[in-house]
């Protein structure tokens, strides 16, 4: 797996001065933390996107969540039409800053074992996402 936008052959010293913001997607759609799962995946489905940018009702990033993620909970033996977005986000995080680089970012996500990260500023607010290429 590789880093979105990545230029092809570049080496881990041009990688290493690449920030995040040199390789973000624009944020796409955000969403209200108090979504139901099924209306989650008739937006993601939509907008042809396989992730969603989760807000809180300040309009702050709290997370992000993956299509499979979304199959998954609905899949679930648990789960009910009612269940909300706010129900299986857990934690905040895990997030990066636009300034954060690339090689950083990278660790980031392999040791929190994500395909995508929120890329927000320094008051919360989503600028994109940065995801890994397959």
């Amino acid at each position: 797996m590789t880093l979105v936008q990545m230029q092809p052959g570049s080496t881990d010293a041009t990688a290493a001065g690449r920030t995040v913001a040199d390789a973000m997607e624009t944020a796409g759609p955000q969403v209200c933390n108090d979504m139901t799962v099924e209306v989650a995946l008739s937006v993601m489905a939509s907008a042809r996107t396989g992730h969603l940018l989760v807000c809180d009702d300040s309009g702050l990033c709290i997370g992000l969540v993956t299509q499979s993620q979304l199959a998954a909970v609905r899949d679930g033996s648990a789960y009910s039409d009612r269940v909300q977005l706010r129900d299986i986000l857990g934690d905040r995080g895990p997030f990066t800053s636009p300034v954060t680089t690339m090689v950083e970012a990278g660790h980031m996500m392999c040791h929190s074992e994500v395909d995508a990260l929120p890329v927000v500023d320094e008051h919360g607010s989503a600028l994109g996402v940065l995801a890994l290429a397959r």
